[in-house]
């Protein structure tokens, strides 16, 4: 940045905003400067000697070096008449994160704030990597993926909130590969050690789990180590971890496009920083249409850059902090942020097309006036022996499962032919919208009474997302489609997660959501499983992101 280029503080209309950063292990401080657009970044990192990140150690490290950082970050400042860095506010991650670092973070931006007499910012944490991605892609109103240490979800927007579409179950996907690295005697970082060792690698079959636009890891790190202990090579495990993890993230990544009819897609979250990761995500991208984005590097890792970014979009709304009520949330989910700093209309939402071809999630869809030809083509971001795995294990269990509904009474699509070496079937056309076009207190109770009907068959869904259900308004019937992530399972964690998965995307496609979600809930529990209403609220507080 050239002197002549900085405009004089007389003549500045946009802020200039010091960011914090201190939610686990990077301590840093930024400053962004809103009239040109520059992001100064001051980093010191956290390594521990042995095993993941120790909330002790980190602390102690973010309260010797935050000071160092963030006075290094404020030489980047121009200087006001008395002498001081020209700041206009203090940003700092309110959360989500390791609490005592983010007391300390909190603390050392209220003692700046106050120091320099100027209003102090709340960020939260995983709302700061979207937004740093929209706001240097240019991007209207993409869904995000995070996928970061301790966090993996995917985020959409929706009525002035950014919405949590899916999410890891258990544990974050940088997490996830620390415990693999861990095992195998490698130091913290894992990811790039993985990263670099499967360039070596071959593919090996392990666990794929994606439950509607949920994922879970545990299963695969479980059957990581086993591989490992029993004597295959690591580089083939890192190859296959990879190519199986970041193939399920990519593939939610592409359920929420399609399920909010985005096409933008932006990517956040340190584990981000992976190759493989960045290009499974661009071939998902180029195959259905839609357009991707990801920041450089230092913006994707943990960084104050994006809270400075996020903070002055807040700063300029009006959105200050006074000091009593600058606390802390060490679970702050990014569904509790008012998304002040936009004003642009939600995406729109439809459930009837008249294309004649669709593009669904993972497959194309031709339709005529009788029939529905569905085609699960190759994926290109996927492994070629998973992808063809994948597709001809849901072809096969979509038409099974599919004729069994029906036979218990669920209103289900005729299955006229399937070839499951082509992943093709025929089914009859039914319904003449998506549930989403057609989001009646009527029809979503009716929903509810087929799922109950079908757990108590023994079988889930597995994806009940208001695009996987048909709905004939003159009839006022409600078909169950797309069965290609159903299962076999008397076990009522099983059916919890199918109306889990009901109700987050009720929220990712209205603004009723709350409304319905409660009619699901009243409805499962005069037709079900108490057992499977007690297990879904289990699993509303176990998400990353759940509080």
């Amino acid at each position: 940045m050239v002197a002549d280029q900085t405009p004089s503080e007389s003549t500045r209309t946009q802020p200039r905003v010091l960011g914090i950063e201190g939610t686990a292990w990077a301590a840093s401080a930024a400053v962004f400067d809103a009239e040109t657009d520059d992001i100064q970044i001051e980093t010191e990192a956290y390594v521990p000697e042995s095993g993941g990140i120790h909330p002790r150690e980190a602390a102690e490290h973010m309260a010797e070096q935050l000071p160092v950082v963030i006075e290094r970050a404020l030489e980047h400042a121009s200087t006001s008449a008395d002498g001081s860095p020209a700041i206009d506010a203090v940003a700092f991650s309110r959360g989500p994160g390791l609490g005592p670092c983010l007391r300390l973070s909190g603390t050392s931006a209220r003692a700046v704030a106050q120091r320099l007499s100027v209003p102090l910012v709340g960020v939260n944490h995983m709302v700061a990597h979207l937004e740093i991605g929209r706001h240097q892609s240019g991007f209207d109103s993409p869904v995000c993926l995070n996928a970061s240490g301790a966090n993996a979800h995917v985020l959409g927007y929706r009525n002035g909130r950014y919405r949590v579409l899916g999410e890891t179950m258990d544990t974050g996907v940088g997490n996830a590969i620390d415990k693999f690295t861990r095992h195998v005697g490698w130091s913290h970082p894992g990811g790039p050690k993985v990263e670099e060792a499967a360039k070596d690698g071959e593919y090996i079959e392990l666990p794929y789990v994606v439950k509607g636009m949920d994922f879970s890891f545990s299963g695969i790190m479980s059957a990581a180590k086993e591989a490992y202990d029993e004597g295959h090579a690591v580089e083939d495990i890192c190859f296959s971890l990879q190519e199986n993890i970041f193939a399920m993230l990519t593939e939610v990544s592409e359920r929420a496009l399609s399920l909010t009819d985005a096409d933008e897609l932006v990517l956040g979250g340190g584990v981000g920083q992976n190759a493989r990761l960045q290009e499974m995500l661009a071939l998902m991208c180029e195959q259905r249409g839609a357009r991707f984005a990801v920041p450089e590097n230092r913006l994707l890792r943990d960084n104050a850059g994006m809270i400075a970014v996020l903070g002055a979009k807040l700063y300029e709304a009006g959105e200050t902090l006074p000091i009593g009520d600058s606390t802390i949330d060490a679970n702050f989910r990014p569904d509790e942020v008012p998304v002040v700093w936009r004003d642009d209309p939600d995406p729109a939402v439809t459930g009837a097309s008249s294309r004649s071809v669709q593009q669904g999630a993972e497959a194309t869809v031709n339709i005529d006036e009788e029939t529905v030809r569905k085609t699960r083509n190759a994926r290109s971001y996927r492994h070629p022996v998973l992808d063809t795995r994948l597709r001809q294990q849901r072809t096969r269990q979509e038409a099974r499962l599919l004729v069994e509904t029906r036979q218990v009474g669920v209103p289900t699509p005729l299955v006229r032919d399937v070839d499951p070496k082509t992943t093709e079937l025929i089914l009859q056309h039914v319904g003449d919208c998506d549930l989403r076009g057609a989001l009646t207190h009527s029809y979503v109770t009716r929903l509810a009474s087929h799922l109950a009907r079908i757990h108590e068959a023994g079988f889930v869904h597995g994806d009940p997302t208001t695009r996987n259900v048909r709905v004939d308004t003159e009839t006022d019937t409600v078909f169950l489609i797309d069965f290609g992530l159903g299962y076999y399972s008397d076990h009522p964690e099983d059916h919890a997660m199918d109306v889990h998965i009901l109700e987050q995307s009720l929220t990712g496609t209205t603004d009723a959501a709350d409304e319905l979600i409660a009619a699901v809930r009243d409805t499962y529990r005069e037709q079900g499983s108490a057992a499977v209403l007690s297990r879904l609220e289990e699993i509303d507080t176990r998400g990353r992101y759940q509080g």
